[in-house]
């Protein structure tokens, strides 16, 4: 299949590929392939939903290099002096960053709780409230959108600005990319349209009423901006020979810390970045409905996927493989 061939394969599409958006490749330094369906062109951003985890380790990363963050081993609750912690709860002292990004913190109760946070003026106060119970530090893997929400109030207060302002100067503009604006309302009908509108929207970051940014989702990007970020990846943490995030970070984000399970495709979880294979060097950002950033260090490429929200699409790592790469 040629790129015709692809495009009109994609525009056809009734199945998993019904839904994309955008694509963009890199590789060996160079773009190798843009293309665009549904109206969108490549500058164009959509909601990236989980892809923004990815992101937030980057942040994350970057606040450790600059000695704002002591290590991934600090407490959380280090950073929250102010927070009453409840009554008779103990386990959520033993929390750290690296059960953030390992997603191996603990929560109370069996399921996230959307409404109370997504209604709350403080998303990160609010989700704290969860952050803990009495099963203890367990290890293991809990996927928990809401509980990212926790490391956004701790680069704020580690840094001493808002999440938004230190990722557009030390991580959007180094790469040469739109600096976000923050998206400015919370309302149920606003954060529903947030997800299920098809259509391009600004570079923004959905945020709180307090206008801190979303961890989990609501960060709004093109293929082209993920498949830059990819790019960073791909270089170790150097971006047109400017030193962007440490080499040492990047290390320890992709190194393996969990397999997962069926669920997960039996991948392996490093900081909020997963690893599809054990014996290669591929390392992908993922979110909901086909949003990926996907980087293959063996054939030296990036490549970014942006799609509107269509439920069930979980990862687009073989369909890349199989259909994306043979072109570039």
């Amino acid at each position: 299949m040629n790129k015709e061939q692809f495009h009109e394969f994609v525009k056809a599409s009734t199945g998993n590929e019904s839904n994309i958006c955008q694509i963009y490749a890199i590789k060996d330094g160079e773009v190798a392939y843009d293309d665009c369906w549904h109206g969108f062109k490549t500058e164009d951003a959509m909601n990236v939903n989980s892809v923004t985890k990815g992101i937030m380790s980057l942040l994350a990363g970057i606040a450790l290099d600059k000695g704002c963050i002591k290590d991934v081993d600090q407490k959380v609750m280090d950073f929250f002096p102010d927070y009453t912690v409840k009554r008779g709860e103990k386990t959520i002292y033993d929390v750290t960053i690296r059960h953030l990004l390992t997603m191996t913190a603990p929560y109370k109760g069996k399921s996230e709780p959307w409404k109370k946070v997504c209604t709350s003026q403080d998303f990160t106060l609010a989700i704290l409230d969860n952050l803990g119970g009495r099963s203890g530090i367990t290890g293991e893997f809990r996927y928990a959108t809401l509980g990212i929400q926790i490391l956004a109030g701790i680069i704020e207060r580690a840094t001493g600005e808002k999440c938004i302002d230190f990722a557009n100067r030390e991580l959007f503009s180094p790469l040469g990319l739109p600096s976000r604006i923050p998206h400015g309302d919370s309302s149920k009908e606003d954060q529903f349209d947030f997800f299920m509108n098809k259509n391009p929207r600004k570079y923004e970051w959905y945020t709180d009423p307090k206008g801190c940014v979303t961890a989990g989702w609501g960060l709004c990007m093109s293929a082209k901006d993920m498949t830059v970020i990819g790019e960073l990846v791909l270089e170790n943490g150097s971006f047109n020979g400017r030193r962007i995030i440490s080499e040492e970070y990047l290390k320890d984000m992709l190194t393996p810390h969990l397999k997962l399970g069926e669920r997960m495709g039996y991948m392996s979880y490093g900081y909020l970045w997963y690893k599809p294979y054990d014996d290669r060097d591929v390392y992908a950002a993922i979110g909901d409905s086909g949003n990926i950033i996907y980087v293959s260090k063996e054939r030296n490429v990036s490549v970014g996927i942006t799609g509107t929200f269509k439920p069930r699409i979980y990862d687009r790592v073989e369909f890349i493989e199989k259909k994306v790469l043979p072109l570039l």
